[in-house]
C-alpha cells in the first residue's frame, strides 16, 4: 500500500564570495587583484519558502468482532489450554498493517469465563483482545447490544482487559467520573489527523442500566429497553458539541442501529445519520444488522447554519463471526482516506475504498482451521492458480458469490 508522506526539504544557501590574492612579491603595495574588505560582500538571494505539504492518512474501518461459540472452540489450543485467534485475523492484518489507524466493533464482554459462552449472551476470552490487537486494530467501540450480556462486572473488566492489551476503546465507562473527563470522548492521531472518536447503541437487548449507572453505556434511544423509537437528541448534541469544543480535525461517530439483515438502512437509520452529520460528525460508521449496507456523502445544514458533508457507511456487517448465510459472512475492511488542507487546515475525505474478506467454515479441518476470514480477491488468485491449501471448489463459488453480493451493496 502506498502512502503519502510529508517530504523533508533542505534549503541550500549558496554564498559567493572572493578571496583576497597573496602580497605581491616586489614592492609593500597591494597588488591589482587584492579586494578592498571595507566593501560589503555580496548578499545572496533570497529563495522562495517551500510550498506545504497536505497531511494524508488512511482510516481502516472494520465490522462486529462477535465470539458465537464454534469460534471460542475453533481458537482453543489444547496443548497450552489458551486461546489462539490470530489465524482467523491472518490475511486481515496484512491490510491492516497499512493502516495509520484501524477500528472495529467488539461486540462480546470479556467478563473471564471460565466458561466463555455465544449467543444469546455473549463471554469472550481475553485472548480475543491482545489477538485483535496484534491483528492491527488501534480501537473497538464497546457500545452495543450485547455491552451488558455479563451484568456491570462484565462491562467493567472489559475495559480493563482492553486497557492491559493497549486496544483503546469508546462507548462504555467505569464510573461517571470516568465518562465526564471526555463527555465520552477519544481523540486519537490518525496518521497526523486528529479524530475524536464517538460511540452509541440503540439498546441492550432488554436490559436495563440502573438508576445511577447510564454513565456505563452510550445509548441514543430514550426508549431502550421497549420502543427503540425515542432518540435522546439533547444526549447527542451536547456530546457532539463537546467534541466540537475539542477541535479535532474531523469527528467519528460509531453507531449501533439498523434492522438486522437488511441489506439497506430504514428510516431511522438516515434521519439520524443526518442530525449526527448536522451536529459536527464528519464520519458515521454504523454496525449491528449483521449484513453490508451502502454508503453515501451527505450534505446537510450544519448546527452553525453552513452547509456541510458527512460521509456514512450504514453497516459493515460482520467482521469475526460464525453465521451462517453468505451475506453475513460476506464484509469489508473499508478504507478512508483523510486528507488536511495545509493552507486552511480543512480535512476531508478523499478517498473511499473497501477490500472484500469472507469467513471460510471449513468444519472438516481440525481445530485452529476451522475459521478464517479471507481475503476474496487473493482467496480466487490463489484457487485459480492452482493453490487448494484453503479453498475447495464449493467455497470458491461461494467466493464468487460473496464478492458480486458486495459489489451489489457498495
Amino acid at each position: 500500500m502506498k502512502r503519502l508522506c510529508a517530504l523533508a526539504l533542505s534549503l541550500v544557501l549558496l554564498l559567493n564570495g572572493c578571496a583576497s590574492s597573496p602580497p605581491s612579491s616586489q614592492g609593500s603595495g597591494t597588488s591589482a587583484q587584492s579586494v578592498d574588505q571595507s566593501q560589503p560582500l555580496p548578499t545572496p538571494e533570497p529563495q522562495p519558502e517551500p510550498e506545504p505539504e497536505p497531511i494524508v492518512s488512511h482510516l481502516m474501518v472494520a465490522g462486529d468482532i462477535m465470539s458465537h461459540t464454534p469460534v471460542v472452540d475453533d481458537a482453543y489450543v489444547a496443548e497450552t489450554d489458551r486461546y489462539d485467534f490470530s489465524h482467523m485475523y491472518q490475511d486481515a492484518a496484512v491490510q491492516l498493517a497499512g493502516a495509520d489507524y484501524a477500528i472495529a466493533n467488539l461486540e462480546t464482554p470479556l467478563a473471564g469465563g471460565p466458561e466463555y459462552l455465544g449467543y444469546p449472551v455473549f463471554d469472550a476470552p481475553d485472548e480475543l483482545a491482545y489477538d485483535t490487537k496484534a491483528a492491527g486494530f488501534d480501537l473497538v467501540s464497546t457500545a452495543n447490544n450485547h455491552s451488558r450480556d455479563q451484568g456491570m462486572d462484565g462491562i467493567y473488566r472489559t475495559l480493563d482487559i482492553l486497557d492491559q492489551a493497549g486496544l483503546a476503546h469508546v462507548g462504555t465507562y467505569r464510573s461517571q467520573e470516568e465518562r465526564d473527563q471526555t463527555s465520552g470522548i477519544y481523540v486519537a492521531d490518525v496518521g497526523g489527523i486528529s479524530v475524536a472518536f464517538l460511540s452509541y447503541t440503540y439498546g441492550l437487548n432488554g436490559f436495563r442500566l440502573g438508576e445511577e449507572q447510564g454513565y456505563a453505556v452510550n445509548l441514543f434511544n430514550l426508549d431502550y429497553a421497549s420502543s427503540l423509537s425515542e432518540p435522546d437528541y439533547d444526549l447527542m448534541a451536547a456530546d457532539l458539541a463537546a467534541a466540537r469544543a475539542m477541535a479535532p480535525d474531523l469527528i467519528a461517530v460509531m453507531i449501533h442501529w439498523g434492522v438486522e439483515y437488511q441489506n439497506e438502512p430504514n428510516h431511522h437509520q438516515t434521519e439520524l445519520a443526518r442530525f449526527l452529520v448536522e451536529q459536527g460528525a464528519d464520519l458515521v460508521l454504523g454496525g449491528h444488522p449483521h449484513v453490508l449496507q451502502p454508503y453515501e456523502t451527505l450534505t446537510v445544514q450544519g448546527w452553525d447554519g453552513q452547509e456541510r458533508q458527512g460521509f456514512v457507511c450504514y453497516s459493515l456487517g460482520n467482521f469475526i463471526s460464525n453465521q451462517q448465510e453468505l451475506e453475513t459472512r460476506t464484509t469489508v475492511v473499508l478504507e478512508l482516506e483523510l486528507t488536511r488542507d495545509p493552507v486552511n487546515g480543512e480535512t476531508k475525505v478523499t478517498d473511499v475504498c473497501y477490500t472484500p474478506y469472507y469467513m471460510l467454515h471449513r468444519d472438516d479441518r481440525p481445530a485452529g482451521e476451522r475459521r478464517w476470514l479471507v481475503e476474496i480477491h487473493g482467496a480466487l488468485a490463489a484457487w485459480e492458480a492452482g493453490d487448494k491449501g484453503v479453498v475447495d471448489q464449493r467455497s470458491y463459488e461461494q467466493l464468487r458469490a460473496a464478492l458480486d453480493h458486495c459489489h451489489s451493496v457498495l
